[in-house]
């Protein structure tokens, strides 16, 4: 398990090659598609998007890819009562949520993996002692299937359940910036001051990217 993560995960950062200095990389899978322009036939690009979705946030709202119409958002992977990697990861998400409050192009989405005890009142929980009361913060809460599979397939992040772990639930630590089309843009380990840092700087660049 861990080495296809790995694969999926070393797969997504060659993707990210071609970046240039004033755009981000489109990460993850891409297929080329025929299209006419003024009658000639050119060759276009499909880039991996995350798909619909509905999930029920802290507030026991049911959200969807609706909500996110037209911003950018970071997205990661939790559990309210890690007591490792997360209480770091959400200090410094934290930072992003600070930087960009009330901004309504910009949102944040976490989904809990720990589909059995993290339903929305425990959620509601976590999110008042981050400080956080509004909807720019969603915490959501999925089944199984919807959360492990949404991750590797469409995030690439690994998410699944391990009895050989003490917590018996393992994840990877990325905040994976998403574009206005749900294009994948970047991926940073939410562990680290220095990723994280850059991943502020590029949700600038891609802020002023949706406004050309």
């Amino acid at each position: 398990m861990r080495n296809l993560f790995y694969l999926l995960f070393l797969g997504l950062i060659l993707s990210a090659c071609n970046q240039t200095p004033d755009q981000l990389p489109y990460l993850g899978e891409r297929a080329p598609v025929e299209k006419m322009v003024d009658g000639k036939k050119v060759i276009d690009t499909i880039y991996q998007s995350i798909p619909p979705f509905q999930f029920r946030n802290q507030d026991s709202l049911l959200i969807s890819e609706k909500d996110f119409e037209g911003k950018i958002y970071v997205s990661d992977f939790f559990f309210t009562s890690c007591n490792t990697i997360c209480p770091i990861m959400h200090r410094n998400m934290l930072k992003v949520y600070e930087k960009y409050k009330g901004n309504p192009q910009v949102k944040i989405l976490s989904h809990t993996i720990d589909y059995k005890y993290d339903l929305p009142s425990r959620l509601k929980k976590y999110a008042t002692k981050l400080g956080i009361n509004d909807h720019q913060w969603e915490f959501v809460h999925g089944s199984k299937d919807s959360i492990y599979q949404f991750a590797a397939k469409n995030y690439l992040v690994a998410a699944y359940e391990d009895q050989q772990d003490p917590q018996g639930l393992v994840h990877q630590g990325w905040f994976v910036l998403v574009d206005k089309n749900r294009h994948l843009r970047g991926a940073y380990d939410g562990t680290k001051t220095d990723q994280v840092e850059q991943l502020l700087k590029d949700m600038d660049l891609l802020l002023q990217e949706n406004e050309k």
